[in-house]
């Protein structure tokens, strides 16, 4: 355990080294932390020390609307996301983006970091993040939102997570993973 954005980057360096990979499940807790940059400059140090330290393998959480987030690394976002239906479209995506605009810009840039790194990376991208668990099993889908899937338990996330981690075809990509 580290402070990822104050920290000495040979203290982030210390907590990753000898790992196989590195889960993250760094976010902001609210519009001023990310207006920071929280989840972006955690995963800049988490970058910075896997590669100073040979670990290649990372898997972190981001959003399910951060699809159709613009930034840096990516100026011009579908407008939809492709797993998205009619009413999370039209309805839940855009109110979620205004109520959540800091959070999701801070994480779409976050991704960009992934993205340009040489790590083997994976992201997943949860719609809201709930307490208990509502159905025995999850639903995923590569590259897109999973369909009608409007909740996921943090749990459930958790263990994606951990079972993502073996699975060479999930590098390079984002799951949508909800019931």
């Amino acid at each position: 355990m580290a402070d990822l954005v104050g920290a000495d980057p040979e203290v982030v360096r210390d907590a990753v080294r000898g790992a196989d990979a590195v889960l993250s499940a760094v976010g902001a807790r609210t519009g001023a932390d990310a207006g920071a940059g929280v989840a972006r400059r955690s995963t800049e140090a988490l970058v910075e020390a896997m590669q100073a330290t040979g670990v290649r393998r990372i898997v972190v959480v981001s959003a399910a609307s951060v699809g159709t987030v613009a930034s840096p690394g990516r100026p011009r976002p579908p407008r939809f996301n492709p797993g998205d239906g009619v009413v999370m479209r039209h309805v839940i995506a855009p109110l979620a983006k205004v109520a959540f605009r800091r959070q999701y810009a801070d994480l779409a840039r976050m991704e960009d970091v992934l993205r340009d790194s040489a790590l083997d990376w994976t992201v997943s991208r949860p719609p809201r993040l709930l307490d208990v668990r509502l159905w025995p099993r999850y639903r995923t889908a590569e590259d897109r939102n999973v369909r009608t899937g409007l909740f996921i338990a943090r749990a459930d996330v958790a263990r994606h997570m951990l079972a993502v981690l073996d699975e060479p075809r999930t590098v390079g990509h984002t799951l949508g993973i909800a019931y």
